[in-house]
């Protein structure tokens, strides 16, 4: 396993980040290729574009492609859902396309709408400069009047991200059709990035006409029909800046739970898939091409710090991580198939440095825990979880270790994930849950900043410390690798104080497809563009 960094260019044809490079595929059995340093001692990870595949030839024209997302899009509003391939990111993609994608064989952002995007000599600001000629699917110009609209839109309706936008960025100026100018109040070299997400999907100024949103973008696809969480069916553009997509369409489908969309695919009955769960995707490395990615933090158990709450007590909080053992989750509910750990960043890594996770000890919970009775905590919590095989094993499993450390805990169900992410992103009415923030090494501030910074709308946590915000902002304006990794250490190590959540593992997201499909092009966070995309059969 080899780390890199290739620096940063002043100009956008390229803008590198440092990366590392996970070779080699895990296998169903967890076992190693000779030569290959191991991660979570015996497993190996995939990364990238698996297979041996081919090029497929010359692309052939036509066909609908079937996609079966991780959860089915509601909304085809950039603002109203969470831009990441799991949630409808490459739907939106498709419609809207974006201004900056991220180049997975280079590992770095390179231009998608735009045409280039340089970084000033003082690092403080960026000029976005646009292609010529591109028009939304309503015929109108993507110019940089409508960038900047569809920005501010963006910030003003609280779009994902949108609190570390305007952290960072203190204008957003169209100077001329083809250029914005973007300002900043401290370097980020990684700046590209947020242009890969829903700040980079532009939407037409015709989309808002008061309280209605019609999805009108410049992306490869327009859309023939939505049925949330059921279908989405999209039509090729043949406008579009980048040529006529090969494909007639794409279809979007719901399919529960990662055993029957392999199913689909071993029947044609789906043509792409994406796949998070460990034992599902470790077998479909070994039969499908696709695309890999390790992620950071996948198994997060979110406290609300709430006052009033069990959580407020940073010694319960405390006494909860000794408790949990990531390995016994793994054990239980992953088939040992997981990457357990308590580590923000585990070894394989770019950001892992030298300070990591705490060790669990039932001894030390159960400490920690009778000195907060002695206080006056009754050692009661409820633990919210949804209604389904994979949650319910997982709930059982933490419940079984917090109550053999002394804890009283109850496990609530809530209806469907729809009524679990309300409870606890709307109505922040619970205890403790079970989430995933889904890291990508390619820019790991966005989602911590997400997490944990006190001005975060999706900081869920009840979690509000000025040092962690101090600590945020030195990972975002890191002038190289080496002082990220060390900024993030320094995270690291006042989680392992504060335990604002519990870190319980990581997690390779894979996005397969079947043998005949080709030409799909991974960008952040699983999102993947399929302007490009044709099948042979």
């Amino acid at each position: 396993m080899s780390r890199y960094s290739k620096g940063i260019g002043r100009l956008l044809t390229t803008v590198v980040i440092g990366a590392v490079a996970l070779t080699g595929c895990a296998t169903a059995d967890g076992s190693d290729d000779p030569g290959t340093d191991a991660v979570s001692d015996d497993k190996e990870l995939a990364y990238g574009i698996v297979g041996d595949q081919g090029n497929g030839g010359p692309p052939v024209k036509g066909g609908t492609l079937i996609f079966a997302g991780l959860a089915p899009v509601t909304n085809l509003d950039p603002t109203m859902t969470q831009v990441t391939g799991p949630t409808g990111g490459t739907e939106m993609a498709a419609v809207y396309d974006v201004l900056v994608r991220f180049d997975i064989e280079s590992q770095s952002f390179q231009p998608q709408l735009a045409q280039s995007i340089e970084e000033s000599d003082d690092q403080l600001s960026w000029t976005l400069t646009l292609r010529d000629g591109v028009t939304f699917s309503d015929g109108t110009p993507l110019d940089a009047d409508a960038v900047v609209a569809s920005i501010e839109r963006y910030n003003r309706l609280k779009g994902a991200h949108s609190q570390l936008f305007q952290k960072v960025v203190t204008g957003v100026e169209a100077v001329d059709p083809s250029t914005v100018v973007f300002t900043l109040d401290q370097p980020w070299r990684t700046f590209p990035a947020m242009l890969s997400y829903g700040h980079g999907m532009i939407v037409a100024p015709s989309s808002q006409q008061g309280d209605t949103f019609t999805p009108i973008g410049a992306g490869p696809f327009t859309v023939v029909s939505l049925q949330p969480q059921q279908e989405l069916q999209l039509k090729a553009r043949p406008d579009y800046w980048g040529g006529a997509p090969h494909l007639d369409g794409l279809k979007f489908v719901a399919i529960a739970g990662d055993q029957p969309k392999v199913d689909a695919l071993r029947t044609d009955g789906i043509d792409m898939a994406y796949l998070g769960n460990a034992e599902t995707v470790n077998v479909a490395l070994e039969e499908f091409p696709g695309y890999a990615e390790a992620a950071s933090l996948k198994m997060v158990g979110q406290l609300n710090s709430a006052e009033g709450r069990p959580a407020a007590d940073p010694r319960v909080r405390q006494a909860i991580a000794y408790a949990v053992d990531p390995e016994v989750i793994d054990q239980r509910v992953r088939e040992g198939e997981g990457l357990p750990g308590t580590d923000l960043f585990q070894s394989w890594s770019a950001w892992h440095g030298e300070t990591t996770g705490i060790t669990p000890s039932a001894e030390k919970a159960r400490q920690l825990l009778d000195e907060a009775k002695a206080d006056g905590y009754d050692g009661k919590i409820t633990f919210l979880s949804v209604n389904n095989p994979d949650s319910q094993e997982l709930a059982l499993a933490v419940q079984a270790q917090m109550n053999a450390a002394g804890f009283d805990t109850s496990v609530e169900y809530a209806s469907s994930t729809t009524d679990l992410v309300k409870r606890r992103y709307v109505d922040r009415d619970f205890d403790m849950s079970f989430g995933s923030y889904t890291v990508s090494d390619i820019d790991p501030e966005i989602r911590l900043f997400s997490a944990l910074h006190s001005e975060s709308t999706n900081n869920i946590l009840g979690y509000a410390d000025p040092e962690m915000d101090q600590l945020l902002a030195r990972v975002v304006s890191a002038p190289d690798d080496e002082a990220k990794r060390a900024a993030i250490g320094e995270v690291q190590n006042l989680v392992n104080t504060d335990q604002p959540l519990l870190l319980w593992g990581a997690g390779i997201n894979f996005v397969a497809w079947a043998p005949d499909v080709y030409g799909a092009q991974p960008t952040v966070d699983g999102i993947i563009l399929l302007d490009e995309a044709f099948m042979t059969n």
